[in-house]
């Protein structure tokens, strides 16, 4: 008997992994949370299957299921959204697991960042722009935030930022990053990414709370801040540049380099002895 945490994606039903699908589709017992993973994805479970939805349930409800499948023998999709691997609230699960004696393994799925930029059209690192993406938070009811990873010492780096569980929180996001990125920093708002009701708000530190206060968002919603977001000029990457060799592409040109360089070397040598005969 396995457990199985499955990462569903941001939303869309189709962007989960076929490996993630394909265990939901034959797992006896599907747990899921409800308020983030889309339905559509737990009907793919077996017509026998237990499903239940656990956003209503503690940890100690939930190891319970598990639990109990275990005692069956019945394999377990725990299904999670985005990627379980960013603010998904298994590792205590997988420590109640460890102290039972329980297998299980983990799937990764598309995170919520990387599906609200793909429907961005927008690359997150640009050459000289920004190479760094910083994924964090920041501090709610939920959990605090460590102080060296605050926006105040994050902002510093002038990374692009994608801000999870803080849309309440915008008052502080502004204050804490305008004297690093600037009032007119390009923010995105991504809420719900890739679920029907998407909305994407373009606006700026200075008046992104402004922007989302129109739009009624509470909840569910991402937080991009940085250049990439509207910084049109920026210079192309070396990788295609027709002049770049590399280990697959114009490697002739590489060796020629070095043929040349060693038949210089050659010639040197040549003229050093004819010198001294």
């Amino acid at each position: 008997m396995t457990v199985y945490f499955i990462g569903a994606g941001p939303g869309a039903p189709d962007l989960i992994t076929v490996r993630g699908l394909r265990l939901i589709e034959r797992c006896p017992v599907c747990l899921y949370a409800g308020s983030l993973v889309p339905e559509q994805v737990v009907r793919a479970a077996p017509e026998t299957a237990l499903v239940r939805d656990t956003a209503p349930m503690h940890l100690d409800e939930i190891i319970a299921e598990i639990e109990a499948a275990h005692e069956r023998g019945e394999d377990v999709a725990r299904v999670h959204s985005g990627d379980p691997s960013i603010y998904g609230a298994v590792a205590e699960q997988m420590r109640r697991l460890d102290a039972l004696g329980i297998d299980y393994e983990v799937v990764p799925g598309v995170p919520a960042f990387a599906g609200a930029a793909a429907k961005l059209a927008t690359e997150l690192t640009l050459p000289e722009i920004a190479q760094t993406i910083i994924i964090t938070r920041t501090s709610g009811k939920a959990s605090s935030m460590p102080d060296s990873e605050s926006l105040e010492v994050l902002g510093a780096s002038k990374a692009t930022l994608a801000i999870h569980l803080s849309i309440r929180n915008l008052a502080y996001v502004e204050e804490a990053l305008t004297p690093h990125y600037g009032a007119d920093c390009p923010v995105v708002i991504a809420y719900r990414a890739t679920w029907p009701d998407e909305k994407y708000i373009r606006t700026t530190l200075a008046e992104m709370k402004q922007a989302v206060r129109a739009e009624k968002i509470t909840r569910t919603a991402l937080i991009f801040v940085g250049p990439v977001f509207g910084e049109a000029h920026f210079i192309d990457s070396r990788l295609y540049d027709a002049a770049y060799a590399h280990v697959l592409r114009n490697k002739g040109k590489k060796n020629k380099g070095k043929k040349k360089d060693h038949d210089t070397a050659d010639q040197k040598k040549t003229k050093r002895l004819g010198a001294g005969s």
